[in-house]
């Protein structure tokens, strides 16, 4: 048996493969455009602060899509709703292309982002067709074609646009990948979600239980917060690359721009292994690395700025603090119930790409007001409040007593902890900021 097989035993053979593949493509629709904007801000004649609306909007988009959509993962029928995504998110690229105004084209990458969040369905879904102890396997691998997809579509647009001589080529590109998975993508998905029961609830029903997850869990918290500030600082980044590297002294053209998307993907590629870091070694471990990595990073931006090779070290130390950060906070909250996982990570997801349009906006205004310096100034800020809420998080793991099983009313045996009030699940590690399976919501503190 293969690894991939071992991690999905009884899933369709190629399902990782598959799933990885499928979430490079729709979340690239979100981070193309990155390239362009230079090129965009020529075509329309505005301002680069005007055209850094469209990647605004593209985060804002997927944040609202996150809510309103992948909710829907934890009751509607899974194949069904992965064709309607993939449908209506190539009609919106199409549109992008063909759009006369930056408003209209603003529109349409809202549109789009609301929709192409296959990737956020794909994880919970993953996660629930899991082997037991393989999750942190197989979210390593998606959570890590989600940073390539990221990274690969700014040079894959960048150079397209250098060849064909406009921008409008790369929505053009999109929509046709996008397109094209919908004869792939729905084969792979299960008919339901895993965790569905007999009972489905109804889409009112689904969003009226959001804003109860957040008090339930505090794990959902504390990873929605170093989630949320970290994608700040990577967005703000990528958010104003393009305007630094076209500007002198460095006056790159878009293709070159768009080649350091190519160059940072050894970065992400070494985050890979980080979900099972975290199984191993907890997740808080993992994400004092990933900032440790975006930290330095930011240093080499703000010190080196004009440097190329600074730049593209910098690029892959930002992909691996990024992506490793995202998979631990993600391995914290999927420990939660499998009939909440959605979710959960719709609420997680939401305050990430959140913190993604926040970074994006912030960074477009402090380059416009103060150049390079001041974006990388505001990527700083955004890190240094993860690195708060990090300690804050440790030194409050750490302060907490072990509670007696007589005085939690649990009855503890070799393997199997049995409480008052569920059913057995499996042993978890219960030292620093382990995760293990079976957490119930009480105990998804976040350790």
């Amino acid at each position: 048996m293969t690894s991939a097989s071992a991690a999905m035993p009884n899933a369709r053979r190629g399902t990782i493969p598959v799933f990885a593949a499928a979430t490079a493509v729709t979340v690239s629709n979100i981070y193309f455009t990155q390239p362009l904007l230079e090129q965009i801000a020529r075509s329309f004649h505005i301002s680069a602060a005007s055209a850094g609306l469209v990647a605004t909007a593209g985060q804002i988009g997927y944040a609202l899509g996150i809510v309103a959509i992948v909710p829907l993962a934890d009751g509607a029928k899974l194949r069904r709703l992965s064709a309607v995504l993939l449908t209506v998110t190539s009609l919106a690229l199409v549109a992008g292309a063909f759009a006369p105004s930056i408003t209209l084209l603003s529109l349409a990458a809202l549109i789009l982002s609301a929709t192409t969040v296959i990737p956020q369905v794909i994880m919970p879904t993953a996660v629930s067709m899991a082997a037991k102890g393989q999750a942190g396997r197989v979210l390593g691998a998606i959570g890590t074609a989600l940073t390539l997809g990221a990274l690969v579509s700014r040079s894959v647009s960048g150079v397209l646009s250098e060849v064909t001589g406009t921008w409008r080529a790369g929505f053009l590109l999109s929509a046709a990948a996008t397109a094209a998975l919908l004869l792939i993508l729905p084969r792979y998905m299960p008919a339901k979600a895993a965790q569905a029961t007999g009972e489905t609830l109804g889409y009112r029903r689904l969003l009226r239980s959001l804003p109860a997850l957040f008090p339930r869990y505090p794990a959902l918290r504390i990873s929605a917060a170093l989630g949320g500030l970290v994608f700040a600082a990577f967005s703000g980044f990528w958010a104003v690359l393009a305007f630094h590297l076209t500007e002198q002294p460095i006056g790159l053209g878009s293709a070159a721009v768009g080649l350091f998307g190519i160059a940072a993907v050894p970065g992400a590629l070494a985050a890979r292994y980080s979900g099972r870091m975290a199984d191993r070694w907890g997740p808080a471990v993992v994400n004092a690395a990933s900032l440790t990595a975006v930290a330095l990073a930011l240093a080499l931006f703000l010190l080196f700025g004009h440097s190329l090779v600074a730049l593209l070290i910098g690029c892959n130390l930002l992909g691996y603090g990024t992506t490793s950060g995202q998979i631990a906070n993600q391995v914290r909250v999927f420990t939660a119930g499998p009939e909440v996982r959605a979710r959960i990570n719709t609420l997680y997801m939401f305050s990430v790409f959140a913190g993604g349009a926040t970074g994006t906006a912030v960074a477009g205004a402090l380059f416009a007001a103060y150049g390079w310096s001041g974006a990388i100034g505001g990527g700083f800020g955004f890190l240094g409040l993860a690195a708060v809420v990090l300690a804050l998080h440790t030194a409050r793991t750490r302060r907490r007593p072990a509670v007696p099983a007589a005085v939690t009313g649990s009855v503890v045996l070799p393997g199997i902890r049995v409480t008052g009030d569920s059913a057995p699940v499996s042993a978890t590690r219960t030292s620093g900021d382990r995760v293990g399976a079976g957490i119930g919501p009480d105990d998804a503190s976040g350790r």
